[in-house]
C-alpha cells in the first residue's frame, strides 16, 4: 500500500549519478563478480554485448542448432527460425513473471535504468539478469529437439524452470538489492501500510509531509487559514 518504492525508484532514475550505481550493479549481477570503477559505461555494455553473443555461439555448438543471429519480426512469425521462436516465446514469459515481481513489490514497470523509454522497460532491465542463465539455454535445447509445436513446448518449459529456479524469489530478491534501502531517504514507517483504512500523507512545499485527513482550511484556535 506504500507508494515509497515508487518514489525511491523515481529519485534513482532522476540523478543520473545514483543511477550510474544502480546500472552497474545490474552489470554486476549478470556478470556475477564486481566491475572495476575504471571501466566506462560503454566498456562496460561492450563486455556484455561478447558475453551474450558468445553465449548464443558457444550454445548453437553444444546443441547443433544453426545460428544466423537474433531475429524477431512481429508481422512474419511463420518465417522465423525454430530458435529464434524459441528466444522469442521464451522472453515473453520471462517479462511475464519479472512483471508480476515488479509490480508486487510497489515499483514501476515503465521507471528503467538501462532500457529506458517503453512501459516496460524496468521489465527489461530485471529479466535481463536471467537470460543467460534460463530463456537462452532452454531455446536452444527446446529447438534441437525438433519439437513440433515449440511455441507450446517453450511455455511449458518455461512453467517448470521458473518453478525448479524459485525465479519469483530470485527476483524478488534481486530488485530490493537493486534498489537498496541504503537509497531511502525516509524511514517513517507509514501508518497506512499496516492499517488499509488510514490515509496518506499530502505533500508540503515547505515541511515536505504532513498527515493526511485534516481538515487545514483552519487553525488550530479556530481562524480560517
Amino acid at each position: 500500500r506504500s507508494s515509497r518504492q515508487l518514489e525511491r525508484q523515481a529519485r534513482l532514475c532522476s540523478s543520473p549519478k545514483m543511477r550510474l550505481r544502480v546500472v552497474r550493479k545490474m552489470y554486476e549481477k549478470r556478470f556475477g563478480e564486481p566491475l572495476s570503477p575504471d571501466l566506462t559505461l560503454q566498456q562496460i555494455r561492450g563486455k556484455e554485448g561478447l558475453r551474450v553473443r558468445s553465449t548464443y555461439e558457444r550454445l548453437s555448438v553444444e546443441t547443433g542448432v544453426p545460428w544466423s543471429g537474433r531475429s524477431y519480426k512481429r508481422d512474419s512469425w511463420k518465417n522465423a527460425d525454430p530458435v529464434n521462436k524459441a528466444l522469442s516465446v521464451a522472453n515473453f514469459c520471462l517479462y511475464g513473471i519479472c512483471h508480476a515481481g515488479i509490480v508486487a513489490l510497489g515499483y514501476s514497470p515503465g521507471l528503467g535504468f538501462i532500457h529506458t523509454g517503453k512501459q516496460l522497460s524496468f521489465v527489461y532491465d530485471i529479466a535481463d539478469l536471467y537470460k543467460t542463465d534460463i530463456t537462452i539455454p532452454m531455446a536452444f535445447h527446446a529447438a534441437a529437439e525438433g519439437v513440433a509445436h515449440v511455441e507450446s513446448e517453450v511455455r511449458h518449459r518455461c512453467r517448470d524452470a521458473f518453478v525448479e529456479a524459485r525465479l519469483l524469489k530470485r527476483i524478488v530478491e534481486d530488485i530490493e538489492d537493486l534498489m537498496g534501502p541504503e537509497y531511502d531517504d525516509s524511514v517513517e514507517q507509514e501508518t497506512f501500510a499496516i492499517d488499509p483504512a488510514a490515509p496518506g500523507g499530502i505533500w508540503d512545499p515547505d515541511v515536505g509531509t504532513v498527515s493526511g485527513g485534516i481538515n487545514y482550511e483552519f487553525a488550530a484556535g479556530g481562524e480560517r487559514r
